[in-house]
């Protein structure tokens, strides 16, 4: 092989496009990556590293270690069976021929191997690489056409789609262009910089200086430069506000995807705006303008924002007149939203719910309301007497700023304008902060409830929507979760484990279908919503550290037994590991399991227990149950578990000295039935068959 097909090389792929969506960037550069690495090993191209940059008017890839020659291969092509490509005497028929000259190797270099429990006649083919430049148009057009997003666009006359339209294909090879085309557009070494910057072509000659140049050029190509650059930046510029930024992940990441070349502005606003909610100021400023609010040292919203500019520091100016102009104009709506909602009371907006379709088949906001509030009065009832009242009232306004006009123009608010406007009418603090709470845990958060009318309210509501789709057929499949059951499910069980409510899954589900009046109802929804509940108590013992068997044993207790008591166990199972007799109990509990039926068995007959062994096990059972049942009632697991483990002798004295499946019936299933007894009574704590 020649110095030339050894040597390493350089590519450089740059997609220039129409402005692309911040949200599409980050699973466009992912994809770049992945896809290219790929196509790259699929083509037996070797390489060294993948860098993948992009901005909103292009992505980018630069491979390095490249070879100059593709790798050659050896690949095996299974023909006939030995059968028919050879006769009797071992001479080669038409089938083997043929098949010999279809892979161009002659008919003696056929070689024989086992397939499938049979004999093939192979084709061993040797295929020589090429020169990586020869093949590079089709396998750079093959990385761009592999990039998807759900919303891409076709444009012209092409059938091909892409985020965004391509406008320019820059392609090198070191120093070489790679030619290819792609929807008319040709590919050149020519680039663009900022839009209003630097909009003119300039030529890379070098792959090594394309960041440079972009960035002299006001691109800066690096998403995670762009972040580094906000992030430094941020709080610099917000000193002279006298507080800090308010840090925001999504909001970075946003901005950061919105700008080639970023440059922060501080502005400010007047301090009459400051009499809103600083929630909706911030989400004001984040969702309508992407801006970064800041916060003073006693935790308040200061009147000052960050504006992350797409220009240059000359420009500042006029960047900061722009956003105070822009930003007291949305202020001003927010005021009026907010001073009208005020002019109507919560409690007044609850026959307007009946306005509101909730779901075609559950009926309006007022039935969900309605039902919402019977299941939290239960729930009260049943965890906290005293609450009774309240948690119905909070239950009864859940619902009614959803039709305020903040909350329409901002649904992320709801439940926290809830809780303002709820305070303003003078409503009782624990009922207007069980507003805000009813949506907690939150997306991308794991904040619960932590007053209990607010846990109330959350559960009541979570369940609700969760026997409610149940109900009519409205199920969670796969990856599809369109009503997010599954974050509701983990909620409901999360929040139950954390405030120690003394109630079963099986309860609350049996009284949310209850409540449920006035709609038809699917069979076996039920028990597929317990069951769907059931499901996330996995990962959630998962996260406090029991393992993947602990739970396993627990599981069919779940829907029997409070939460709070199901931890208990499992701690309990956990010590009752490092016991000394754990794993010979184990061993004896489980020879118990593995020879009972699952089909019933006739009662147990005294009269049939002839043998001392099995006496003695009966003896030993009566009071060991005795004992374990009273420690269960007194919820000392630990304790019950090192009782229970006392049966491991006659359990073992049993299997050594009874022959269980006796030539009598009745003697075999008698004995089968006293075995039962010992798996129930084992089973009471766990089911010992999953350890």
């Amino acid at each position: 092989m020649t110095q030339d097909a050894t040597q390493s090389s350089s590519l450089l792929l740059e997609i220039g496009t129409e402005d692309m969506p911040a949200r599409f960037l980050p699973s466009a550069i992912r994809q770049l990556k992945e896809n290219s690495a790929a196509i790259f090993k699929e083509n037996r191209i070797k390489f060294s590293d993948i860098k993948t940059y992009g901005s909103p008017r292009r992505l980018a890839i630069i491979a390095e270690g490249l070879p100059r020659m593709q790798e050659d291969r050896t690949k095996e092509v299974f023909g006939p069976s030995r059968k028919i490509a050879f006769d009797e005497s071992g001479k080669p028929t038409k089938a083997a021929i043929g098949f010999a000259n279809s892979q161009g190797v002659s008919v003696e270099n056929l070689m024989v191997k086992n397939k499938d429990k049979g004999e093939y006649v192979v084709a061993v083919i040797e295929e020589k690489g090429v020169h990586v430049r020869e093949i590079l148009p089709e396998i750079l057009k093959k990385i761009v056409l592999s990039i998807y997003l759900p919303k891409s666009m076709r444009w012209g006359d092409n059938n091909i789609r892409f985020i965004r339209p391509i406008r320019r294909l820059l392609a090198l090879f070191e120093k070489e262009v790679v030619g290819l085309e792609i929807g008319g557009i040709k590919s050149s070494n020519m680039t663009r910089g900022h839009r209003f910057l630097s909009p003119a072509s300039f030529q890379i000659k070098e792959i090594s200086g394309y960041i440079r140049l972009l960035a002299n050029n006001y691109v800066i190509v690096d998403f995670e430069e762009r972040k580094k650059i906000i992030t430094s930046e941020i709080e610099k510029i917000s000193a002279p506000a006298s507080g800090s930024v308010i840090r925001d992940e999504a909001l970075l990441e946003t901005v950061a995807n919105i700008v080639e070349y970023p440059v922060l502005v501080l502005a400010a606003f007047s301090e009459e705006y400051l009499k809103l909610p600083k929630e909706l100021l911030i989400t004001v400023m984040k969702e309508h303008q992407k801006y970064f609010a800041i916060e003073n040292k006693q935790g308040g919203l200061a009147n000052y924002f960050v504006i992350v500019s797409n220009t240059t520091k000359e420009n500042s100016e006029t960047v900061k007149a722009g956003a105070e102009r822009v930003i007291k104009a949305r202020f001003e709506d927010a005021r009026f939203y907010f001073e009208e909602d005020g002019k109507k009371k919560l409690e007044g907006r609850v026959d307007d719910l009946k306005n509101v379709t909730y779901q075609e088949k559950l009926g309006s906001l007022y039935e969900k309301t309605l039902r919402v509030k019977g299941l939290s009065e239960y729930l009260a009832s049943k965890l906290n007497p005293s609450l009774e009242q309240k948690a119905g009232r909070a239950a009864l306004l859940s619902k009614t700023d959803l039709i305020t006009g903040v909350v329409r123009e901002f649904p992320e608010l709801q439940g926290i304008m809830g809780r303002y406007y709820a305070i303003a009418d003078m409503e009782d603090r624990e009922v207007a902060d069980a507003l805000m709470e009813q949506y907690l845990p939150a997306y991308h958060g794991d904040r619960l409830p932590e007053t209990e009318a607010g846990a109330i309210l959350s559960l009541a509501d979570k369940l609700d929507n969760i026997v409610s789709f149940f109900s009519i057929g409205l199920i969670p499949t796969g990856s599809e979760d369109p009503f997010a059951l599954r974050r509701q499910a983990s909620a409901v069980t999360a929040i139950m484990s954390d405030k120690g409510y003394d109630v079963s899954l099986k309860e609350i589900v049996a009284e949310s279908f209850r409540n449920l009046k006035g709609v038809k109802k699917s069979a076996g929804a039920k028990d597929a919503a317990l069951k769907f509940l059931e499901q996330r108590l996995e990962p959630m013992f998962s996260s406090q550290g029991c393992s993947l068997d602990e739970i396993q044993s627990i599981l069919s207790l779940s829907a029997e037994i409070p939460l709070k008591e199901i931890k208990k166990r499992l701690d309990a199972i956990k010590e009752f590991k490092n016991n000394t007799g754990y794993n010979n109990f184990l061993t004896a509990v489980k020879r118990v399991k593995n020879i009972i039926p699952e089909t019933k068995l006739p009662a147990l007959k005294l009269r049939l227990l002839t043998e001392e062994p099995e006496k003695n096990l009966h003896e030993r059972l009566n009071a060991t149950k005795a004992e374990v049942d009273g420690l269960l009632k007194e919820y000392r697991y630990a304790e019950a578990l090192r009782t229970l483990s006392s049966l491991t002798d006659p359990i073992n004295y049993f299997f050594d000295n009874v022959l269980v499946m006796d030539k009598q019936d009745d003697i075999k299933f008698n004995r089968l039935a006293l075995l039962k007894k010992v798996w129930a009574e084992a089973s009471s704590i766990a089911d010992f068959s999953k350890l």
